[in-house]
């Protein structure tokens, strides 16, 4: 395996760590993430040798995902950028991967909200001690950064995808 391969299959890991952290530290999602994560999706899957019709399945994910994730924007539930990193995730995952992903991504939401409730509650008095970002977080009303749930859902689920399967075979 080469070094450029072992850099391609990195895009992922490395990109939804940024968009996770972006979004803890600011509450946004920059677009050049999600941008990145779709244009590294097709050296990856070229260099897994992945057939045309299983590209166009996920294609077809990622697609799904971004309208899911449109009208979960529409309806105020998550944010634009959180809706994007979802979709460009899936992109990645394909089918076999989208469904750990959306259960991982559940359950570190849940397990995050249920941290930020207990930190807002209890570390409020000492968020003035902290950085800006952290006293935002701590805001009794403020958003959670969904972000954070997604790029540990695809950390989780990503060695479970179709990609990865194909990339250790040929370790």
């Amino acid at each position: 395996m080469d070094t450029l391969t072992l850099a391609v299959f990195a895009v992922l890991p490395a990109l939804v760590i940024v968009g996770g952290l972006h979004d803890l530290t600011t509450m946004t999602i920059p677009n050049w993430v999600s941008g990145l994560l779709i244009l590294g999706f097709v050296p990856a899957a070229l260099l897994a040798g992945l057939d045309p019709w299983t590209i166009a399945a996920h294609v077809g994910v990622g697609l799904l995902a971004l309208f899911v994730g449109a009208g979960m924007f529409a309806l105020n539930w998550i944010g634009g950028g959180d809706a994007k990193l979802m979709a460009a995730s899936c992109l990645w995952l394909g089918v076999s991967g989208s469904g750990m992903f959306l259960l991982w991504t559940g359950v570190a939401g849940g397990l995050f909200c249920l941290v930020l409730i207990f930190s807002r509650f209890y570390a409020r008095p000492y968020a003035h001690q902290a950085p800006g970002w952290v006293a935002h977080l701590l805001e009794p009303r403020g958003d959670i950064p969904y972000g954070v749930a997604i790029a540990a859902g695809a950390l989780m689920a990503f060695p479970s995808c179709d990609l990865m399967s194909v990339f250790a075979a040929g370790l």
